[in-house]
């Protein structure tokens, strides 16, 4: 037995993993851990998910995680340069779509023209809360830059965006569902600009949803970056390394994340 397996076995009466994710990864991170947990018996997971920029705060300001994962290698790098965590590795990429309400006809071709229309409702994360929120508004940025859309476009994007989710204050879901295809079926938003990963979920929990691609000339991709916590338990940078190169990353697959 290798001395890194003997130390999780040996730890075996019980070991527990402290993982704080950007909400997104909730579904691959929560079967990567029962995954792992089955492999190395006597380890345990506390899993909390949320907008990943409001759980670094919470890091920062001294909540224990073992493992910090979020949508961006902004955060990560932040906790790294505080001190107390071990370098950022990128371990999936994700990209933006829109999330549409029944009946709007809306395609790839015209969606930046959809989101300029004023009685279109258009909702995004909370930029600086959370990373997908940031992306969005990279987005308008690009869509000004492009061409795609007029001079100004991006001012009146960021103006008319509702910015639904990640903030402090943010309505969950009830029973722990979609909030983006919550947030869209209930009339919140027309449009909800999201993560494809977040896509695929509601539309399977919402009938008669649409997801429409954006273009890659504009579209924003995210990368995924963790950090382990200087002095976690081996079991902590075992999980890490399972999801950057290891087990975890067919989990990720399955759910719709790419490869780096």
């Amino acid at each position: 037995m290798s001395g890194e397996a003997g130390a999780l076995a040996d730890a075996g009466t019980q070991v527990t993993v402290t993982v704080l994710a950007a909400g997104s990864l909730r579904l691959p991170f929560t079967r990567a851990a029962q995954d792992f947990a089955q492999r190395h018996p006597g380890t345990r997971f506390t899993l909390v998910f949320g907008a990943a920029g409001l759980l670094r705060e919470r890091v920062a300001a001294g909540e224990h995680a073992d493992v910090f994962a979020s949508a961006n290698l902004a955060h990560p790098d932040a906790l790294g340069r505080r001190g107390g965590f071990g370098p950022t590795v990128a371990f999936a990429r994700n990209a933006l779509c829109a999330l549409v309400r029944p009946g709007l006809a809306v395609t790839r071709e015209t969606l930046v023209r959809t989101l300029l229309d004023p009685s279109v409702t258009l909702g995004t994360s909370t930029p600086g809360a959370d990373p997908s929120g940031d992306y969005a508004f990279e987005l308008f940025v690009r869509v000004e830059r492009s061409g795609a859309g007029p001079a100004g476009c991006a001012a009146a994007l960021a103006g008319k965006a509702r910015q639904l989710t990640g903030g402090p204050g943010a309505p969950k879901p009830p029973g722990g569902h979609n909030v983006y295809g919550m947030l869209v079926a209930s009339g919140a938003a027309d449009v909800f600009l999201t993560y494809r990963t977040n896509a695929r979920i509601a539309l399977a929990e919402q009938a008669g949803l649409q997801v429409v691609d954006i273009d890659p000339h504009i579209n924003v991709s995210a990368r995924y970056g963790l950090v382990v916590r200087d002095g976690a338990p081996a079991a902590a940078q075992r999980f890490a390394d399972d999801l950057c190169t290891g087990p975890g990353q067919a989990v990720l697959r399955d759910a719709g994340f790419l490869p780096v």
